[in-house]
């Protein structure tokens, strides 16, 4: 029988943590620091993060002006924890803590990931854009 996972707004005490399961993900090319993840962490409007046990297998988070739009952000698993519902989890409380507070989410994702996020309500409403810049 599989441990329950915790789903809880308290951060990791250790964000290397975090940076491993960023960089499980291939998700560190811009080479941020246990401090740039703690930071981006701590700033975010809302974060929730997935354990099983002690050990961090997901997070996802939202920056937020708090009044009007809220942008998803970093929602992610270890992949020895996909498929398992954690990723759908941490989404539905995302979403709830936002119609709560009567903040629109709103995300960006890669087209393969669509049809995914379209079973949570979300639509299709703009094109995304970005601007790179020297770090």
């Amino acid at each position: 029988m599989e441990r329950p996972i915790l789903y809880t707004i308290e951060p990791p005490e250790n964000f290397k943590q975090l940076l491993t399961l960023y960089e499980s993900l291939g998700w560190n090319s811009l080479k941020l620091t246990v401090n740039d993840l703690k930071q981006m962490c701590n700033q975010s409007w809302y974060a929730i993060y997935a354990f099983d046990e002690q050990q961090l297998v997901g997070m996802g988070r939202v920056i937020s002006d708090g009044v009007v739009t809220g942008i998803v952000c970093g929602v992610c698993v270890l992949p020895n924890y996909q498929s398992k519902g954690i990723g759908k989890e941490m989404l539905n409380r995302i979403i709830e803590h936002c119609e709560q507070n009567r903040v629109i989410p709103q995300l960006m994702c890669v087209e393969s990931l669509k049809s995914y996020y379209e079973t949570f309500g979300f639509e299709k409403f703009t094109i995304g854009m970005t601007k790179n810049i020297n770090r």
